[in-house]
């Protein structure tokens, strides 16, 4: 799997789909696996599971959130 510096994840997609798409994908792929802001506890602790499905580490809440973000 060819992952470099400039296309980071999206180099597993090789010469394939077209360079705006890559990067729009890359650009979703870095917000989805950041962590973010817990609704309930207003840490930043939360990480995604699943689509859609969100689990804070600091107050072990799941929750349901948007597919990519919590919002």
């Amino acid at each position: 799997m060819a992952r470099t510096k400039k296309v980071k994840s999206t180099g597993r997609y090789g010469a394939r789909y077209g360079k705006k798409v890559r990067t729009r994908i890359l650009a979703v792929e870095i917000r989805q696996k950041k962590k973010q802001t817990c609704p309930y506890c207003r840490k930043n602790s939360a990480k995604r599971k699943a689509a859609g499905i969100w689990h804070c580490k600091s107050c072990k809440k799941t929750f349901t959130a948007n597919a990519y973000t919590v919002e």
